[in-house]
C-alpha cells in the first residue's frame, strides 16, 4: 500500500471508483495523517450510517443533502459543510445529485486497500 499520493491529481486522470450504487469517489491528496476524497452521488442514492476512528471534515461542492451525525439530521447544500467526530455514526441521503469533499485524520487506510 502507497504511503502518500502522487503531488498532484489530475481528475480527468484518475478512475472513480464505486463503493456503492449511485455513489462513485476518486481519492485525491493524502499522507499518513491526512486524506481528501471527491465523493459523487446521483440523486437518491444513499451513503449508509457507518462510523469510523477518523475525525472528518466535509465540504459540499454541489448538490443538496440529508445527514445525520448522531442524533442530529439536517438538510445541508452547496456552500455548507460539516465535521464528524471519530466512532460518531453518521450517514446520508443525496436530495439533488452533488459532490461532497471528504476530509480525514488520520488517511483511510481502508480506502486504499481497496482501490489497489
Amino acid at each position: 500500500m502507497k504511503t502518500s499520493s502522487e503531488i498532484f491529481q489530475i481528475g480527468k486522470e484518475m478512475n472513480w471508483e464505486n463503493p456503492a450504487p449511485g455513489v462513485q469517489r476518486q481519492i485525491m491528496g493524502y499522507d499518513g495523517q491526512l486524506m481528501m476524497v471527491k465523493v459523487k452521488f446521483e440523486q437518491g442514492a444513499v451513503g449508509t450510517l457507518h462510523e469510523h476512528y477518523h475525525s472528518q471534515a466535509t465540504y459540499v461542492a454541489s448538490g443538496k443533502f440529508e445527514l445525520t451525525i448522531g442524533d442530529e439530521k439536517r438538510v445541508i447544500e452547496a456552500g455548507d459543510g460539516y465535521y464528524v467526530a471519530p466512532d460518531v455514526r453518521h450517514g446520508c441521503v443525496c436530495l439533488e445529485a452533488g459532490i461532497l469533499i471528504d476530509t480525514f485524520s488520520p488517511m483511510r487506510a481502508d480506502f486504499l486497500v481497496k482501490s489497489e
